[in-house]
């Protein structure tokens, strides 16, 4: 279990990021970095070095603060408010380390991390090709053994990396090669011999942050470099990481979207339309502000649930870190668009900070697996849950929503319950019926799965708040009662997703008159779910009046 940093501490180095951001990373800085396609070297060196924020993801053996995860989503929550780009070139250094932090021997550990620490050194995490992309079981990259006197004491590496966060900038770079054993990850520094660095990519967003591909042509490095001193451990080390590291971009997604909103809704409250401000009319609240505001805090609830997971010893939870990063960064992206909208014609200019937002965060979708990618991992691990139990995976968390609703009844467990009920119904008849064999149905029942289990943690979440056992980390936004006017408002659209989209696709995968339609829908318990909706638009107000902390 890791203890990570006391909460005290966690405020300290939240708060010193906020300074450091408001004295050195105003708008107008951000916008003139942007406009220039500039990455901040020396400001995101300082950060690292200066300010510690390095220091955070190393362990005390290291020199280093020894955060734990929760704190690190909280970090990266902060710094994504602040600028995506900049916090891409912060975060690509905890990336760059984790093939060290997860695969290094201890004296491999030791030499690097302590390195890290001391040197403030910049890195980056050399996986991506460019034939290849996410696909990590495509891998080009190749290391040959240097051999003398019968003994591998080197290696050659040859191949190219693209899309590299700090791939221009960084000290340090970790690359995934192929050995004779497999692929493996090696430590390289910047200035060896063969290694060449691509122009800066002119990207759509995140133009603070450098993206470059790399090139390696015989590029020689000691037998020491490889990580974990044994061949062929690179894809498991990679796997290893996947929940903490798209929990952390989920972050970034949590952070741009509220850092979005936080610009609109007070625009909506100075803005007088028909005689009054824009933010007392549903129109504008209940489209605009108050669904994002309620899926960015079902994400930050299951960010929040997986990180303590994660924190308490399980492994991997590559499926739940895929939820969270679906779930936020597409929230984020919404949430941020709908801010262009709330803003008019200012949101549009890139004068105001919102344009620059969305452009920005629309990359949280795509790098660190795509969305698309994250819907795929969802549903197959799901699918085979559901396999495994005999359709019993979510019919059972339905039964504990279900006790929590007895305890908690102003959470929406309930209706979180009639969702996991159906969702399990859905996935039956996919099996049955063998609809999975179309792709479409698969990545649709991972989007799916998304909304339903995030509904559920937020529903936990809000009984947590209610009965003063929140953790002591976590961040209160909104007072117990909100979160649960929150929770309502976003199980009922769990709820309708499965009533619809579940059924939608399930009789869309189906031959005419192969499945029941009525049977179906009854056995989803599609007509609770509808009756279920009462109270939402009154649920929405409450949510409206906490955004804006009316009375």
């Amino acid at each position: 279990m890791v203890e990570g940093l006391d909460r005290d501490t966690l405020n300290l180095v939240l708060s010193t990021i906020r300074d450091f951001a408001h004295d050195e990373l105003s708008d107008e800085y951000l916008l003139e970095l942007d406009t220039k396609d500039e990455f901040p070297e020396q400001t995101v060196r300082r950060m690292l070095g200066e300010i510690g924020v390095s220091l955070l993801f190393i362990e005390e053996a290291y020199g280093g603060m020894g955060a734990d995860t929760f704190d690190v989503y909280r970090i990266c929550e902060q710094l994504a408010r602040i600028d995506v780009g900049v916090a891409t070139g912060v975060f690509a250094t905890f990336l760059g380390s984790d093939p060290i932090v997860f695969g290094a021997t201890d004296e491999q550990k030791q030499r690097w991390m302590t390195r890290i620490a001391e040197e403030g050194l910049l890195m980056a995490y050399g996986a991506t090709e460019p034939a290849a992309g996410s696909d990590l079981g495509a891998l080009t990259t190749t290391a040959k053994p240097i051999e003398e006197d019968g003994k591998t004491v080197g290696y050659l590496l040859n191949g190219a990396k693209q899309w590299i966060s700090n791939g221009g900038y960084a000290d340090l770079y970790t690359i995934l090669a192929n050995t004779p054993g497999g692929p493996t990850w090696f430590v390289v520094d910047h200035d060896t011999d063969g290694f060449e660095k691509g122009k800066p990519e002119d990207k759509h967003g995140i133009r603070a942050s450098n993206t470059a591909a790399l090139s390696l042509t015989d590029v020689r490095v000691d037998a020491d470099r490889l990580v974990g001193e044994r061949e062929g451990l690179g894809l498991i080390q990679a796997q290893a990481v996947f929940g903490y590291t798209r929990l952390m971009v989920a972050a970034f997604g949590l952070g741009a979207g509220w850092a979005a909103l936080e610009r609109a809704i007070p625009y909506s409250q100075e803005r007088i339309q028909g005689g009054a401000p824009l933010s007392t009319k549903q129109g504008y609240t209940h489209k605009l502000i108050v669904p994002h505001a309620v899926r960015l805090e079902a994400s930050r609830a299951y960010i929040e649930e997986t990180a303590s997971r994660l924190d308490a010893g399980e492994d991997l939870l590559n499926a739940e870190g895929a939820i969270a990063k679906y779930l936020a960064t597409e929230a984020g992206n919404l949430a941020a668009d709908s801010s262009i909208q709330a803003l008019g014609g200012y949101g549009y200019t890139k004068e105001y900070m919102v344009e620059k937002i969305k452009r920005d965060v629309r990359i949280t979708t795509i790098y660190e697996g795509t969305s698309e990618i994250m819907e795929m991992t969802i549903a197959r691990d799901r699918w085979q849950q559901h396999l495994k139990t005999r359709g019993g995976y979510y019919h059972d968390q339905a039964n504990e929503l279900e006790a929590l609703a007895a305890h908690s009844p102003t959470v929406g467990a309930d209706i979180a319950a009639l969702a996991f009920h159906g969702l399990s119904e859905v996935m039956e008849q996919a099996r049955i019926h063998r609809l999975t064999r179309n792709q479409h149905v698969l990545f649709r029942l991972g989007e799916i799965v998304a909304y339903v289990e995030s509904a559920g943690a937020l529903c936990r979440r809000a009984a947590a708040a209610l009965a003063g056992t929140s953790p002591v980390k976590s961040d209160q936004r909104f007072n117990p009662e909100a979160q649960s006017a929150v929770a309502r408002v976003f199980v009922r659209e769990a709820a309708a997703k499965v009533a619809m989209d579940g059924t939608r696709w399930v009789l869309g995968a189906g031959t005419a008159g192969s499945i029941d339609a009525a049977a179906f829908e009854a056995a989803v318990g599609s007509k609770a779910i509808q009756q279920a909706q009462s109270g939402l638009i009154a649920d929405m107000d409450l949510v409206a009046d906490a955004i804006y902390e009316r009375d």
